[in-house]
């Protein structure tokens, strides 16, 4: 932003050996050679290829921390990035100075759209572009000197790790949810089980014909039904803009696709499915089982929207109509019925002709209901989830022509069709209490329809529906009554006698929806799959994985036309036929298969990959058990409910919901199935801020490079200049169009990496967002100059420490800079520990001459986050070993005492003196010190003493007579 001068140092320039950016940059860039070729981060396993021989890693306490998942940009890291790198890397190497066996390592999430997308503008291939992102990436996150095990590093691209992402989603398909296994909690099993349970009886078929009854391909579909992973034709978000069909969780509130914000519609298509719904209960319950912030949780919570009501059945010409409610208590209220145009009873609720006593508002202008009704279905279909759930807009809808019986009251009520109702939610039907909810009050208003009261609103309420607490009213049969009950008590009564009726029963529901697993792309991972000549699936045999992608002729989706609604999505993969059409011999000979031309999502590799950072080189499993339990199993001084994880993952909030909870998914798949001890993946989980930065708009609105702004100091206020011209100053993220990024590799020849570590860490609690301040980056530098100088000199290039004690007030300073850094980083507060090492530099400072044994510590403490300098103020100090693996300082607990505390001595309650006494102090001597004191004197004024009330050792306080 700025002009700022760099040469910062406070010595003259003269100084041969003074600590500049350029010194900065050979030291560091040593170090990591020396790293590297050393191999100081290569983490041992408990057994296996990685493990060491002599290490005892098996009798060290473990810590497996990680980074959420980088996607290689080709526009590669601006400082905002690292900021969570550089915490993690702060943590790994503190804790393996105290003694862990630290597991730290980075790989990269290589799938998805926007390498794809630059492949359709440039046709260069996506794994060309993927590469050089990442090797990108690697040169700048190594001259940040990251503690990493490079041998643990991969990319989800690597035809290894497909292998095993593919490998794991073929045991998905192969497995079915057994709600009733462990007592009711349920869990996965093979689906060798479902197909023995069936063979033999324990379980009935759909149609209760026995087994043996079924052919060959009815058997198939009897199991594909029951697979966690299956195809379906349902309705799907389809972003034409994009070409592919998106998952709920990657489309925005207001209907638009989370990437590129092009609309979003609904479409029906055959789609790859995961069955996630199965574990709602656990994804929810299991919350409560790990370390999390709370309002994660709560994002989590609300997304699977478990709801505890009633599923009701009301009879039509068409058979039940069932509904879920929350407030089955109110279904004496119901006057009307609504079905989302998707409902497949739709077309058969729709009658030939208006039956009598239809109002005109009810018929949308048609002298039919099925015209009605099939014009509405189409001009719903292309209107998104948003707009039609918009709170203000006008309801719309038609009647069906058809009735529905109220179970409670027996009367006959309109069924509606209307686009305020989504098929995605519930059964895609809802009984209407316009009494109680305020939508379907204003769906009864417009629409000219009865409105019946169920809760008696409290005295003086003269609004519309009443949705609050009160006693029932109006709800009473021949054989139930629920009048002046509670809201409670009446669900409980109306739900047991609808299931004594058996017109319905007390259930479950969740917002949340089977995972979308399908995308028409084609940079992701194949479907390990073939479908024969009954277009049913095949699974790849575990030999030949992984299926690898082929080139094509063009990136392109078929459609790329953002609003059209109505087109159809064609793959990439469907223009190489010779790798659809393809003859397999699977067991029973050769034969002709076609193989998926959907390829999964990006998602699919990120699911997994703390797995692969345990035993990278293995490929007979998907993971050594003994390396996953000794890295990822719970710990019992974590309590006996822990279901095990990594100990600390880092990264945004923005992940919430799309990478945590589809992770927690295929782990708990894979717990269930035997591959791993712990039930979830991330045991703690920290959410790192923003960095965010200043931009600049000139008169014409046009953001300006920030770098070029000038500030001119004024009062009362500064203005801010460009080119000679005023310009605006506004705060937010950085970015390419903003013109405010800033670079690591600009901090790295400016300042270097360990002032740059040292200032992102020192900017703010770590889970706050923070300013970037370029300017204010020199304090950082002077902190490590001031370092430098208390070791180096500056002149001679010489170790200047002497080896002579330190006096015991320089001891006290360091051991209480010990304990309270020790406190400070266990804690993730790097900032107050900064401050605290700076404040230990300082007092150094002042001295004549810095002791060894302070110098010593301090390098020692700095070592997490300034590790270069450290490095080589530890190798200079003549130790041999990598500071990296030195151990942190532990304080004295005896010079942690406080060797005075201040004494306040009050007068009639106001401060006379204060005096330095003892910690150890007691009343009486308190009080004679007190009573001896030339200002209490002075202050009694001849005055005798009526009381004198001691608090040892902070407080004494005299009352005159």
């Amino acid at each position: 932003m700025t002009q700022t001068d760099q040469s910062t140092s406070e010595q003259p320039a003269e100084a041969p050996h003074r600590y500049t950016s350029e010194m900065a940059a050979d030291i560091e860039q040593r170090w990591q050679d020396h790293w590297e070729t050393e191999g100081t981060f290569h983490t041992p396993n408990p057994a296996g290829e990685l493990a060491t021989p002599g290490s005892g890693a098996e009798r060290k306490k473990k810590f497996f921390l990680m980074d959420m998942f980088p996607y290689p940009s080709g526009a590669g890291l601006h400082v905002g990035h690292p900021l969570g790198y550089i915490a993690t890397d702060v943590t790994g190497r503190f804790r393996r100075m105290c003694g862990d066996n630290v597991l730290h390592a980075l790989a990269y999430d290589a799938f998805g759209l926007p390498a794809e997308q630059y492949a359709v503008q440039t046709g260069q291939h996506p794994r060309k572009t993927t590469e050089e992102n990442i090797t990108n990436m690697r040169r700048q996150l190594r001259r940040l000197g990251l503690a990493h095990d490079p041998r643990r590093s991969f990319a989800t691209i690597d035809p290894a790790y497909m292998r095993w992402t593919q490998w794991i989603f073929l045991q998905i398909f192969n497995s079915w949810y057994d709600a009733e296994a462990d007592g009711g909690r349920g869990r996965a099993r093979p689906i060798s089980e479902l197909i023995a349970e069936f063979e033999s009886g324990a379980r009935p078929t759909p149609d209760g014909r026995p087994w043996a009854e079924l052919n060959t391909v009815e058997r198939r579909r009897v199991v594909d039904d029951h697979r966690l992973a299956y195809v379906s034709e349902s309705p799907v978000n389809w972003c034409p803009g994009l070409g592919t069909v998106l998952a709920n969780e990657e489309v925005t509130a207001d209907g638009r696709s989370e990437r590129g914000n092009f609309p979003v519609f609904k479409r029906r298509l055959r789609q790859w499915m995961m069955r996630i719904t199965a574990y709602s209960d656990r994804l929810i319950d299991d919350l409560d089982r790990i370390d999390w912030p709370e309002k994660i949780k709560i994002m989590q919570r609300n997304w699977i929207g478990r709801s505890e009501g009633a599923a009701v059945r009301f009879a039509t010409s068409a058979g039940d109509l069932e509904v879920f409610t929350t407030r089955p208590d109110t279904l004496f209220g119901a006057t009307f019925m609504v079905l989302a145009p998707e409902h497949p009873l739709v077309e058969e609720l729709t009658t030939t002709v208006w039956p009598e006593g239809t109002k005109q508002a009810w018929t949308g202008g048609h002298e039919t209901p099925g015209a009605a009704v099939a014009e509405y279905r189409q001009q719903a279909a292309a209107k998104t989830e948003v707009e039609r759930q918009t709170e203000g807009r006008d309801k719309t809808g038609v009647f069906t022509g058809s009735f529905a019986t109220n179970p409670a009251t027996g009367q006959q009520i309109p069924v509606f069709v209307a686009d305020y109702v989504l098929m995605g939610y519930g059964t895609g039907a809802i009984m209407a209490v316009p009494g109680q909810d305020e939508r379907d009050w204003e769906y009864a208003e417009r629409f000219d329809l009865p409105i019946i009261r169920t809760v008696q609103p409290p005295e003086g309420f003269d609004g519309e529906a009443y949705i609050g607490e009160g006693p029932a009213i109006n709800s009473a049969n021949d054989e139930i009554s629920l009048d002046g009950l509670n809201v409670a008590e009446a669900k409980s009564a109306i739900i047991a006698w609808l299931e004594s009726k058996g017109l319905g029963t007390g259930t479950v529901t969740y917002r949340l929806r089977d995972w979308l697993f399908s995308r028409q792309r084609y940079w992701g991972e194949p479907f390990p799959v073939v479908y024969d000549e009954h277009d049913l699936p095949i699974a790849i045999p575990d030999e030949q994985l992984p299926v690898e992608l082929p080139d094509v002729p063009d990136y392109s989706p078929k459609t790329y036309a953002p609003d059209a609604a109505d087109t159809e999505p064609e793959p990439p993969l469907a223009r190489v036929p010779e790798w659809v059409e393809v003859e397999l011999d699977l067991g029973d000979g050769p034969k002709r298969y076609r193989r998926d031309t959907n390829t999964m999502p990006n998602w699919a590799g990120s699911c997994w990959y703390h797995l692969r950072y345990l035993d990278p080189t293995n490929t007979e499993q998907v993971v050594d058990p003994q390396i996953e339990q000794y890295w990822m199993g719970p710990q019992p001084d974590r309590g006996a409910n822990d279901p095990g994880g990594v100990d600390l993952y880092i990264g945004g909030v923005e992940h919430a919901v799309l990478h945590l909870l589809y992770a927690r998914f295929w782990h708990k798949v894979l717990f269930d199935l035997g591959y791993v001890s712990s039930e979830e993946p991330y045991y703690r989980l920290f959410n790192q801020g923003y960095i965010q930065a200043y931009a600049y708009t000139d008169a014409r609105g046009q953001y300006v490079p920030a770098e070029d702004v000038v500030e001119v100091e004024a009062e009362p206020v500064s203005s801010y200049v460009y080119n000679g011209e005023p310009v605006n100053r506004e705060y937010g993220k950085m970015g390419k169009s903003l013109k405010n990024i800033v670079t690591p590799d600009d901090m790295y020849a400016a300042y270097g990496a360990d002032t740059f570590r040292v200032y992102e860490m020192s900017m703010g609690p770590l889970d706050v967002s923070r300013p970037w301040e370029t300017r204010a980056v020199v304090g950082s530098l002077r902190f490590l100059q001031r370092l430098w100088r208390n070791v180096i000199s500056e002149q001679t290039g010489e170790v200047i420490v002497v080896d002579g004690p330190a006096t015991e007030e320089t001891r006290r300073a360091v051991h209480r800079t010990i304990h309270a850094v020790r406190t400070d980083m266990a804690n993730l507060r790097f900032n107050t520990a900064i401050s605290r090492l700076i404040e230990l530099n300082n007092h150094l400072t002042k001295l004549e001459h810095v002791p060894r044994e302070a110098a010593e510590a301090l390098v020692l403490m700095v070592a997490p986050v300034a590790p270069h300098l450290a490095e080589e103020l530890w190798s200079r100090l003549g130790h041999t070993g990598s500071v990296a693996h030195a151990p942190f300082p532990q304080a004295d607990e005896a010079m942690l005492v406080e060797e005075t505390v201040t004494c306040v001595v009050q007068v009639a309650g106001k401060v006379r003196d204060r005096l330095q006494v003892p910690p150890s102090a007691d009343d009486a001597t308190l009080e004679q010190l007190a009573l001896s004191s030339e200002a209490v004197e002075r202050a009694l004024a001849g005055r005798g003493v009526r009381k004198v009330i001691v608090r040892a050792p902070k407080l004494v306080n005299i009352v005159p007579a």
